[in-house]
């Protein structure tokens, strides 16, 4: 039967585009299926940590990375009830450019894509949305799409869902996922940057709230961290008493320039993954289809890309082979399910341990011992800037980059 492309990526977001242009590069013929029309949606996970800084290196393309709109970010602080604290140095990391770096996350997909087209055997399809999987023999041979509003059916060798947390091609298959929990969801919105501020990560704890503040130049990026389900009662009280429990938390007369509640984007927040199997035959899942992060770390992204690493270092070759087997698929889960496993916990014991009492109006009278250390042991900083900015098992390009025939 013919094939439309040895391998499909459904789903063009930090995996897929990233997973999609590896595979290219070393030379598999690929499709990459992304159901927008383009990139430019406001309040994506744009943090991107120095292990996907350190890929950019491997493929040779940091320096025209970082000449797309971005903000370098060294420390990150807590203010605790007015008590400013250092967590996290990222200055300590022995790697090519020892930063958080704070992008938009469509200039960095159109970076990857622009990367990602100069490669003649690879594809990106806008406005085309896999939404069921085409099995055969009790193998997944391609995928039913919506491609412009017409259906469409595409078939190659290997499907990597890469299609996020709400994954249809998840449900398609049957996979159940594992509910970790999460206390809070969050609200998103800006904040102008002030002469007086900073420009550091800064995370403000005070009255039973939270505020995340993300320096993004001339704005603040911002993350109200609420109780789960109470974004309607916030809601339901209005413009002025949230800009005004904005102001109280940001420290600042007022909190004007968020015009209406339209202006205010709720993220459910998830934790879970897919605990039995990541695959099946033929099909491959990576990225938040696999396993959905806490915002806590801004770790998301960056986990998604170090799945896509893996997956193009294991399967590149069995691709061009055009022999798959179960067990490459295998190999892929078992090298990401441990970093996924590692970073989760961590995030579930933060949730649990601090987040959850805060906002069950938990009085806290002084920084948790953990916060207290890392500001006056400064040497310390360097393990949360490690954890957070390199992660547990990073990978590393492994395929050579094949030259191709325009």
């Amino acid at each position: 039967m013919k094939q439309d492309a040895t391998c499909i990526v459904a789903g063009g977001g930090p995996a897929g585009l990233m997973c999609g242009y590896l595979l290219a590069r070393a030379g598999v013929d690929v499709i990459v299926l992304e159901k927008h029309a383009d990139f430019l949606r406001d309040f994506r996970g744009d943090t991107i940590h120095p292990s996907t800084l350190a890929v950019m290196h491997e493929l040779g393309v940091l320096k025209d990375f970082l000449a797309r709109p971005h903000e370098d970010v060294q420390h990150v602080e807590v203010d605790f009830d007015g008590r400013m604290m250092r967590v996290a140095d990222f200055g300590t990391l022995r790697t090519p450019h020892p930063r958080l770096v704070f992008m938009p996350q469509y200039e960095f997909l159109d970076f990857l894509a622009d990367e990602a087209r100069k490669l003649p055997n690879f594809k990106l399809m806008m406005e085309a949305e896999a939404t069921d999987l085409i099995e055969q023999d009790g193998r997944i041979t391609g995928v039913q799409a919506q491609i412009a509003g017409a259906p469409r059916a595409l078939r190659a060798s290997l499907t990597i869902a890469a299609d996020g947390r709400g994954s249809k091609l998840r449900d398609a298959a049957g996979f159940k996922v594992r509910d970790l929990g999460a206390p809070m969801d969050v609200l998103w919105f800006k904040l102008n940057h002030r002469p007086t501020d900073g420009h550091v990560v800064l995370g403000r704890v005070a009255q039973g709230q939270m505020l995340i503040m993300l320096y993004r130049g001339d704005y603040w990026q911002c993350a109200l961290i609420i109780r789960k389900g109470g974004a309607e009662e916030v809601f339901a009280q209005g413009i002025e008493a949230f800009r005004a429990r904005v102001a109280k938390q940001a420290r600042r007369d007022n909190a004007d320039e968020i015009a209406s509640l339209d202006d205010v984007k709720l993220l459910t927040v998830r934790v879970d993954r897919l605990e039995d199997r990541w695959w099946k035959p033929g099909l491959l899942f990576i990225g938040d289809a696999a396993h959905a992060m806490s915002p806590i770390g801004g770790v998301g992204i960056n986990l998604a890309i170090q799945d896509a690493i893996a997956a193009s270092n294991i399967l590149a070759g069995p691709l061009k082979c055009g022999a798959v087997r179960d067990a490459d698929l295998a190999r892929v889960q078992q090298r990401r399910m441990f970093p996924a496993r590692v970073t989760q916990a961590m995030q579930v014991t933060v949730q649990n341990n601090l987040i959850d009492p805060l906002l069950a109006g938990a009085p806290l009278t002084r920084p948790p011992l953990p916060l207290r250390l890392l500001d006056v042991l400064p040497w310390l900083q360097r393990f949360p800037a490690r954890f957070i900015g390199i992660g547990v098992r990073p990978e590393h390009v492994r395929t050579a980059a094949v030259r191709l025939a325009a």
